[in-house]
Formats: C-alpha cells, structure tokens, sequence
C-alpha cells in the first residue's frame, strides 16, 4: 500500500503547528478523500491539486486516494495546503522520491494550471517551522521575499508545480530570495517640523514619544491634532530585530505587507473611520477570527480621531487590551491570540458642534457632558496624557526661535530617554516606563514622601485613582529621563499631575 508523507503549518492567530499532510493510495473504486478536520475552501483542494498535477505533465492515480491532515483535531482554514496534497500524492504514486519531503516544509496555493500562488501568514508559518526543527521550506516565488526574513531555514520560491518535481528529482533548481531591504524609519513619515505653534501639545507628544504613554487631545476642530498624532511613529525608534518580526508577522497574516520591502521597521500607524465595526477593530471573521485594527497596529500607534463618535461599545473593547497588550478572541472553531501592545491617541473636539472658537458654541452644558461621557473614566484612567490645544494665533504661529523643531531633533531626546529607561528596568524585562507596573514603583522604585506629597493630597480628595497614581508615577519617571537626571523630583511629579488634570478632557 503505497504511502507517503509531506510537510506544511496551520496558522492559528500569529502562532503556527507543523501539519502532517499524508498520502494514502489503495485498493477500491478511484476517488479522493480528505479527512483532518479541513474547512470548505480546503475540501476543495482536492480538486485543484489533481488538475494542477495533470497539467503539470504528472498522471493522478486512478485509485482511491486517502489524505489525512494531522494533528487531526486541529481546524485547518486555507489553501495554503495544496502544494503539500501534491507533493505527498505524487510521492506516494512512485512520481518523485520522498527523502527531500521529510524536513521540508511546503506552503502555497497551486492554481488549476500548475502556477504556485502566493497565500497570507508565510512569515509566522516558517517562524513556526524553524522552531520545530525544519530546515527547508517551498513557498510561492511571490512569497520568497518574505520568507528570506526567516534566518536559519533554507527557503526556496516555485513559481509552479513542476518546478517543484524538477526539484525533487534533482532535474532542477529553486528560485533563491535576495536579502530583503529594511525599511528606513524617514521613509514616508511626516515631519514635526510641518506642524507649527502648539507647544504643550508638542511637549506631550514628545513625552508620550520618549515613555510610551497614551495620549489624549482635546480642541476645536483643524487645530493640529490629527497633524500631530500623524508625527508620532516618526518620534519613535525604528523597531528591533524581534519587534520587527512580531509586526510583520501580523502583517503577513492580513495580507498587507509590500513585496519591495516586507520586513516591517517603522512603527505602524492606524487610524480606524469611527464607523469601523467592533470585530474589525478588535479582530473577527467567521471561523478563526483574523487581525483587527488594534493588532495591525501592534508597536506602533493607534490614532481614534472624533473619539466620542466612536461609541461605548468600540472604546470599552480597548480597555482589557490597553492593560495586557494582546487580544484573545473565542470563536467556533477555537481560540486566537494576537499581539496589540499599542500606543493609543485619542483626539477629540470640546463639544457636538464643534466650532473653531469656543466661544462661538451653542451647545448646552448637559450636550457637552454626554458628548464626553462616551470616553468613560475607566477608559480615561488608561490615558496617561491629556492636553487641551488652543487656536492658533499670531503670536503663537511658530516657536521660540522663529522654527519648529524637526522629528529627527526630538526622536535624539526621545531615543536618548528610552536608552535611559531601557537600562534601568533591563533587569525586570521591561522597555518603557509605561510597562512597568505600579507596585514596582511604589516599593521597589519608591520616590520619598515630600516628592510625592501632590499624589497623597489628590488620591485623599478624590481626584485621582489609585491606577492614576500609578501612571503619573510613570510619567513622572519618562520626565527625568528626557532631564537626564536619575530620579524624578517633585516638580517631574506636578508636571505628571497636570497632564492627568481631567479639565483637559
């Protein structure tokens, strides 16, 4: 009974499983039988592996043929199979040998012609066939760019099924990938240097920049405050090794990675319509839920403009992500998990109508609190930084100096407080003070009691929580860094109690 095996991975959220894709072919009526739990698009493979076989110049065998997909119990979605189903058959039929087969992972489409088409996810599935010990991978020609990023695995692109035969018959080669180039962090990132006049809330955005803070702007409408959240991913360092990988992989996943440059640097930057739906900020889709909006802009920033148009329901769902970084969605056939450690920006108008000046508004003092009751206070108490903006005016139309600092001036200060802030928690795994939790820093970081005697007087009159203690606490820290100095002071401790003044909202 000739039987034969081959290799590919099934993508569970960013997290993927070698599947063992084998052939089986028997005695009886002929006929092709696929079992392992596949879902419709991949019943359907069967169909289109035997017409890409036949024009390929390879006979299907006109026997009964048994396909087992294993682990067995685990879903399998996609087409990305096909390419594996053709190997194994055609291995089993006596076609090619199978020695090549045995630590060799194939992923790809193959369409009715033979050609290899490229499928989403080919990052974290090589990701995952490194991890569990493979040491070569077949992926469409498209796809090679993307999987050269995978260091330690011999990656080769087919651009159609015979090429694969050639290769496994050692009558011929794979296409290899050239290293892909990084992205540079100016590419295509605004300069702050544009944005003229509002410095508070240029100072804040440096300082949500340097700490990794959330952030919250208020003001009338063309003030500046879409034009600055825009410049903030230019603030911040260009992704590491690891970050990179993270965020391209989720990339990958959704299919928006550029061919020219896949290995994602910059620090993304998404900004939702408030009309978008909860399971596409979130993350959903029938069967295995699929990267939202807030895993696309995992490292990066997430830009909410018009916030209180968004709704209750939108900006409740971000407030377990805000604190754990990840988002875990429950589906039919099983459990996601998707990275979405963010920095989120809030921008919102002063009221409903929303005039240029304040003092052209007719809205009533009731209409402006449920206009800012859609940004609740557990929501606001995740929002480490809140700055009200002015309208511009003559005197305040360029900074002292007469010009706008540059992004590439305030990212030297920013890197430089992140350097400090990285060395000082290094030992506890954390980056930036805005991951570090509060018990770390009332007991083992403690500041003594005269520095924070502002946060005593606040939490005992209410007006602060006790997680709000926290963040200032937090800010205060990312304020001594971009001093330069080695612990925050009192002064660092009022600048933070101002940013959380509620008055800004």
């Amino acid at each position: 009974m000739p039987l034969a095996r081959a290799w590919s991975v099934a993508l569970i959220g960013v997290d993927g499983r070698p599947v063992e894709i084998e052939a089986d072919i028997g005695a009886g009526l002929p006929g092709t039988k696929l079992v392992g739990l596949p879902d419709p698009g991949l019943r359907e493979a069967k169909d289109r592996v035997r017409a890409a076989v036949r024009n390929s110049g390879q006979s299907w065998p006109d026997s009964n043929i048994t396909l087992g997909l294993s682990p067995a119990n685990l879903p399998k979605d996609g087409s990305g199979y096909d390419l594996g189903i053709a190997a194994a058959v055609l291995a089993a039929s006596g076609a090619v040998p199978a020695h090549k087969l045995l630590d060799t992972v194939l992923v790809g489409e193959l369409a009715l012609d033979g050609r290899v088409r490229p499928v989403r996810g080919v990052l974290p599935a090589l990701l995952a066939a490194r991890r569990a010990g493979y040491r070569r991978a077949v992926v469409a020609v498209e796809s090679l760019a993307e999987g050269a990023l995978v260091a330690g695995l011999d990656v080769g692109g087919a651009e159609r099924l015979s090429e694969l035969i050639a290769w496994l018959t050692d009558d011929g080669g794979l296409t290899r990938a050239d290293v892909p180039p990084d992205s540079c962090l100016d590419e295509n990132v605004p300069d702050l240097a544009d944005v003229v006049g509002q410095p508070e809330a240029r100072w804040a955005l440096e300082v949500a920049a340097a700490g990794g803070h959330n952030l919250l702007m208020t003001g009338p409408p063309g003030i500046g405050k879409t034009l600055l959240a825009k410049r903030l991913p230019g603030l911040l360092p260009a992704l590491d090794d690891d970050e990179a990988l993270e965020v391209t992989a989720v990339h990958s996943v959704d299919g928006a990675l550029r061919a020219e440059s896949p290995l994602v640097r910059v620090p993304p930057f998404v900004a939702p319509h408030h009309s978008i739906s909860v399971p596409a900020l979130i993350g959903g889709g029938s069967g295995l839920a699929g990267p939202g909006a807030i895993s696309r802009a995992h490292r990066g920033v997430l830009f909410l403009d018009e916030a209180p148009e968004f709704g209750g329901e939108r900006l409740a769902a971000l407030r377990t992500v805000l604190e754990e970084g990840e988002v875990r969605i429950g589906r039919a056939k099983g459990w996601v998990r998707y990275p979405a450690q963010f920095q989120l920006v809030l921008a919102a108008n002063p009221c409903p109508c929303a005039p240029a000046r304040e003092t052209e508004c007719r809205c009533s003092p009731a209409a402006r609190r449920r206009y800012f009751a859609k940004l609740s206070g557990p929501l606001l108490d995740r929002v480490d930084l809140r700055v009200r903006m002015r309208p511009a005016t003559s005197l305040s139309v360029v900074d002292a100096g007469g010009q706008s600092e540059s992004t590439a001036q305030v990212r030297e200060r920013v890197v430089a407080a992140r350097e400090r802030a990285a060395k000082r928690w290094s030992e506890r795994g954390w980056r930036t003070n805005a991951e570090v939790p509060g018990p770390a820093l009332r007991r083992e970081f403690a500041l003594p009691g005269p520095v924070t005697r502002l946060l005593d007087r606040s939490l005992d009159r209410g007006a602060l929580t006790a997680r709000g203690a926290d963040r200032c606490l937090r800010i205060a820290w990312t304020l001594a860094d971009l001093a330069g100095v080695d612990e925050p002071d009192g002064d660092h401790v009022a600048a933070a109690l101002e940013f959380r003044d509620r008055r800004a909202a």
